[in-house]
């Protein structure tokens, strides 16, 4: 098998950004400095966006689902996931998409309210989210089988500010839901290394 010759080794690319840099030394022979200076090369976070759809059943209780995988893993929040950005997926599309997938709720989108954007900076230190929040006029009655994601439950507004969910919904979602769901916000928040949230409000709209 012929190597590619257009293909240079990792440690004289680390070698030529260290010189770029104004660093002195063969970092290709010297693993040591190599080592030391792997960490200052920037790592860029994956950029997700998602849907996050507020369900109510009939008696005004909330719509939860215990999430079974990361993020969030073991705590309860409202139903939603990932755009399919493959297929050019409208906020609006994955929003219907995954109420009928997660609770086989159809919906349309006269049955959706966007009520906001949280533009998440270092999630966890894991990622950047961009996530379109829905408050669903249609309720649902029944409460849906567990699934691959989780399990769901019912619960009133103020039991939930006491059961186990994100701490940046704790402080971020559920005061901005309560406040704006029947008109529009528009969040920034960065996470930070501290994980203490910097929130800017950038749109409101009655």
């Amino acid at each position: 098998m012929h190597s590619n010759p257009f293909l240079l080794p990792n440690s004289y690319l680390i070698d030529i950004h260290a010189k770029l840099l104004g660093i002195n030394g063969d970092f290709a022979c010297d693993p040591q400095a190599r080592g030391n200076f792997l960490p200052h090369m920037s790592t860029q976070l994956p950029f997700k966006i998602s849907a996050l759809v507020f369900v109510k059943n009939t008696q005004g209780e909330h719509l939860l689902i215990q999430r079974q995988k990361a993020p969030n893993q073991g705590c309860w929040s409202p139903i939603g996931g990932k755009l399919d950005m493959a297929t050019g997926e409208s906020p609006y599309e994955c929003a219907r998409r995954e109420i009928e997938e997660e609770i086989s709720l159809s919906t349309e989108d006269s049955d959706l309210h966007c009520f906001g954007y949280i533009a998440e900076k270092s999630y966890e230190g894991a990622g950047h989210w961009l996530m379109f929040l829905f408050n669903c006029k249609k309720h649902i009655d029944a409460l849906p089988s567990t699934i691959d994601e989780g399990q769901f439950a019912f619960f009133d507004r103020k039991v939930i500010d006491q059961i186990l969910i994100p701490e940046s919904d704790r402080t971020l979602v559920w005061p901005y839901y309560d406040r704006y769901q029947d008109s529009f916000i528009g969040l920034r928040a960065d996470c930070g290394e501290s994980n203490k949230l910097n929130i800017i409000e950038e749109l409101k709209l009655p």
